[in-house]
């Protein structure tokens, strides 16, 4: 049996969500991901901003063409039916409301939906990409990241005190604990990994969780 590492854990679990015909854009990191994780029988057209549809799995060394890269500037591979197109016509489909799904990593999110993921004040500037407008024209929009950062402290926070990418614009919080829906009540605690506690995931959460009635083990 193979033991997926927590990225590999929150990626599988994003891949569940898909279903056939859907179109869902991935950023860079764990997003990257997800295609390796994709169930058999269910196809999911994949766009990276960069101007495909149809990525596909990581290309391995003897499958690496210079053309397909994905959002992480890694060699992808693309899939039958796919295409590339110029960064126009990517941000026309991406503005234009046609993703089923956005799924970004998060440096903060909070209780409100709001994001923070493109910049640490007082750190270097690296640019935001593609992601304000992802999270603005996206249908759903999923945030993939490990519970808590390198320090130990929480990304899931009652406040972002980060600058926002987006204001309330999250719908699903992943991480290699909890699935997390985003409402008007606040965060509803639906899912736990297995071996893990309601407890352990509210004392490595700063922001407050519902817990669901129905909580289930993540089927992963």
């Amino acid at each position: 049996m193979t033991v997926l590492s927590s990225k590999e854990k929150i990626a599988k679990r994003v891949a569940l969500l898909f279903k056939d015909g859907e179109l869902a854009n991935l950023g860079v990191g764990i997003p990257t991901m997800v295609p390796s994780f994709l169930s058999d029988g269910v196809e999911v057209w994949l766009q990276a901003e960069n101007g495909i549809i149809g990525a596909g799995p990581p290309a391995s060394d003897d499958k690496i063409d210079p053309f397909f890269k994905d959002a992480g500037d890694k060699f992808c591979t693309i899939l039958p039916g796919g295409c590339t197109f110029n960064s126009a016509t990517s941000f026309g489909l991406i503005r234009g409301g046609h993703l089923n799904y956005t799924v970004l990593g998060a440096m903060q999110v909070d209780e409100q939906g709001n994001l923070a993921n493109w910049m640490v004040p007082g750190g270097k500037l690296a640019g935001m990409g593609g992601a304000m407008d992802l999270v603005t024209g996206a249908k759903q929009v999923i945030v993939a990241t490990e519970h808590c950062s390198k320090d130990g402290s929480s990304k899931i926070l009652k406040q972002c005190t980060f600058p926002l990418t987006g204001a309330k614009v999250v719908d699903i919080i992943i991480t290699e604990l909890a699935y997390i829906k985003v409402t008007a009540q606040g965060l509803v605690l639906k899912e736990i990994a297995a071996g893990v506690t309601v407890e352990e995931v509210i004392s490595k959460t700063a922001a407050s969780l519902i817990i669901d009635e129905n909580i289930k083990t993540m089927p992963i």
